[in-house]
């Protein structure tokens, strides 16, 4: 496929105003001009209950036959209904047709032979044509050695239709004791033709039911704005199409609007209404410098934002690819009803067997009727979808309920695993604090001045990435101090960093730094421990080798940790707090907070070993951070937990991301979990209980004793309900407080 005709922009790295439609060279600067706009890919489908099954098109699951849905909700979404659309015209024909096969089926009143004939002739279309789907899945499910629910409605179905066929059109074949009082043997037409409509009645509903289980994430999908108020360079404001937005783009966002993508405010004040995107009710203020989340809601005031997250790097766009890909994702308990799925039909097959031959042996006469209609029955209502979609369904349900509070679950083992976490392992940086640190003291020694002590501080800090760093900057510059350049700079990973400034060696971090460089500080070790023990992070800022200063650092805690610490608790969950603080600040924080054990000074390659070590001692550990050196502990432990305030990369390896970063979700999602499963285990009591009573009632076990026979019709409507009634209890998750 040629790029330049799909709609990709190329553009320059160092001027991204050149945009060309095909690849190239910069005309300002020559270099390469790099792909901007991805290649827009189709929509790919794939089965919720076999999520590795993909398909560039709609169609139905090789291995369990049912419809597959766009991975994407609402890329697709069109298809998905014309597929409901096409069912539900299927079974309005198939009923207008099933009626009179019915009537004539259960009428002496029409002599047989023309009865049967017409009702080939009505059954027919309804097998065959309105009934097409259902025999290619049954026929799939045999091709691919897959047994599965179309493979018993599919040979209940044939098995009828095609015996009826030859009574009619050749009934010499058949001996005369199978023959009725006019001559002819029996036909059940109207079993086969019931049996399919009621079968994709059943598609029908189930449909239905599965879209519904979308519901939060076309909610979502649909709180996006459609256009944006561009500014232009000249000032002149344009409504253009969001999807011409490109990053940089400075826009309007007016009294009431919605937010179109994500972005920093640049001009203005007003508050914004974030609850769809993090649950919080309460507006949050907004003004220059601040985030703003595409699809939330501007207040009274007027804003000017720029662009910085557009199309699918929204964090709208991200909520709703983690939501879907988790509502695919299979819970480590589905194995066991894949493993029951793979032994169960070809059991049925066997029970129907026997049942024909026990019914055909020892039954009354007509014994052959009884032994069809009593085969077909087995076949029906052993149907294994209610236990194919017992755990789909709640992880589907799931993942959207967890959406709509600022929770976005990566998979179903995740919403599985989390109920079992006894301990929570958190960073303290911007996962029990509110990440923006503050500037509180700046302290010199000997003639060094304050501003002195600070100017140098915030000149190396400058080129740190560290989230202090930015603090100091910006205390300094606030307190006037002059910054200067800094060469040879370098960041020691858990110590500080250094440089040269002018004509002297400047360094700036903790002990550890400052024993590695023989600075001698223990004249002022008294006044640090001072200032950590009321939980500031104070750092020492050493000239020439020599002790120059102090600089101390403070980040508030979040107002919702407490509660959420509490609340943990209360679950019965032990709180481990890591941080590459000094142990007294770190106890500091500790102690105003509950936290049940402190490791301090831990450096970020030591985060994923301290999780270990408590794995090693039994624990079932959930790890909670928000940046790059959270990453590997993230993935080590049990359960990863990242805050969408923090890093892509930490919520790339977590398994759960809490939106707006705030600890509470962690109790709202362990509960969501603990419902979710107890929600799975009643599906799949009620799937198996079904099975394990229906099978013997359509055999026929209460005839001798009640003369109680289950026809075949009643088997496909109990077999339908059953998948329904799984379905509707998941869909009980939708309205669980959590």
């Amino acid at each position: 496929m040629d790029k330049a005709a799909s709609g990709a922009v190329y553009t320059c790295p160092m001027h991204p105003e050149v945009e060309s439609p095909s690849p190239g060279a910069c005309p300002k600067c020559g270099m390469t001009l790099e792909l901007k706009t991805p290649v827009t890919t189709r929509t790919e489908w794939t089965c919720p209950m076999h999520p590795e099954i993909v398909r560039s098109a709609p169609g139905a699951c090789p291995k369990c036959g049912m419809a597959l849905e766009p991975r994407e909700v609402g890329g697709g979404g069109d298809e998905e209904n014309a597929e409901l659309r096409d069912m539900t015209r299927r079974w309005w024909w198939s009923a207008g047709l099933g009626v009179p096969v019915a009537a004539l089926g259960m009428t002496t009143y029409v002599p047989q032979l023309i009865s049967d004939w017409a009702q080939l002739v009505l059954s027919t279309p309804i097998v065959i044509w309105f009934g097409w789907p259902i025999l290619v899945r049954f026929w799939n499910s045999l091709r691919n050695l897959s047994p599965n629910m179309f493979t018993l409605t599919g040979l209940g179905i044939g098995i009828a239709y095609a015996y009826s066929v030859v009574a009619v059109i050749v009934p010499g074949v058949f001996p005369e004791v199978f023959r009725t009082e006019e001559g002819l043997p029996p036909v059940y037409f109207e079993v086969a033709a019931i049996i399919m409509a009621l079968v994709i009645l059943g598609q029908v509903l189930e449909l239905r039911a599965r879209s519904s289980t979308n519901a939060a994430i076309r909610t979502l999908l649909g709180l996006a704005p459609k256009t944006a108020r561009r500014v232009r360079a000249d000032g002149v404001e344009e409504d253009v199409s969001l999807a011409d937005v490109k990053i940089g783009d400075h826009l309007r966002i007016r009294p009431g609007e919605k937010v179109p993508v994500d972005g920093t405010v640049i001009e203005g004040n007003s508050s914004v209404d974030e609850s769809m995107i993090t649950g919080e009710p309460i507006p949050v203020e907004k003004m220059a410098g601040e985030r703003v989340i595409g699809a939330t809601v501007n207040g009274t005031g007027s804003l000017i934002m720029e662009a910085q997250r557009i199309g699918s790097d929204t964090l709208l766009a991200q909520i709703v690819h983690m939501v879907s890909e988790a509502s695919r994702s299979r819970a480590p308990i589905q194995r066991l009803a894949d493993a029951v799925s793979g032994y169960f039909v070809p059991a049925v097959v066997i029970a129907a067997v026997v049942t024909f031959g026990v019914w055909y042996v020892f039954g009354p006469a007509p014994a052959l009727a009884y032994a069809i209609l009593n085969a077909i029955g087995v076949l029906i209502i052993a149907c294994p979808c209610a236990l194919g979609l017992a755990t789909p369904m709640s992880i589907m349900v799931a993942s959207g309920k967890g959406a709509t509070f600022g929770v976005l679950f990566k998979n179903a083992e995740a919403i599985e695993t989390l109920r079992k976490v006894d301990t929570l392992v958190t960073d303290k940086t911007g996962t029990l604090t509110e990440g923006r640190p503050r500037l509180q003291d700046a302290v010199a020694f000997g003639s060094n001045s304050e501003m002195t002590v600070l100017g140098l501080a915030a000149s190396l800090e400058r080129g740190s990435e560290h989230p202090l760093a930015a603090a100091i900057v910006k205390g300094a510059q606030e307190r006037g101090a002059q910054l200067a350049q800094v060469t040879d700079f370098a960041a020691i990973p858990g110590k500080g960093v250094q440089g040269r400034i002018a004509d002297q060696t400047v360094a700036l971090g903790n002990e550890a730094l400052m024993d590695a460089l023989g600075v001698d500080f223990s004249s002022s070790a008294s006044q640090a421990e001072r200032l950590r023990a009321e939980g500031k992070t104070a750092m020492f800022v050493a000239i020439d080798g020599a002790l120059a200063g102090l600089v101390a650092v403070a980040d508030p805690i979040k107002e919702t940790t407490p509660a959420a610490i509490t609340a943990l608790h209360e679950a019965g969950v032990r709180i481990v707090m890591l941080t590459g603080d000094n142990q007294t600040t770190a106890q500091a924080v500790a102690g105003r907070l509950g936290i049940d054990e402190v490791v301090a000074g831990v450096l970020p390659e030591q985060k994923a070993q301290i999780v270990k070590r408590l794995q090693s001692e039994g624990r079932f550990v959930a790890m909670a951070g928000d940046g790059i050196n959270d990453a590997p502990a993230l993935a080590q432990a049990q359960v990863g937990i990242a805050m969408g305030t923090g890093t892509d990369v930490a919520m790339e390896s977590a398994g759960i991301t809490l939106v707006k970063g705030d600890l509470r979700g962690i109790v709202r999602a362990r509960h969501l979990s603990e419902a979710t499963m107890r929600n799975m285990y009643e599906n799949l009591v009620w799937a198996f209980a079904y099975n394990v009573l229906g099978i013997p009632i359509a055999a026929g076990v209460l005839f001798v004793p009640f003369g109680i026979l289950l026809s075949p019709m009643i088997a496909v409507a109990a077999m339908t309900l059953s998948s329904l009634s799984v379905i509707g209890n998941a869909l009980r998750l939708r309205s669980a407080r959590v």
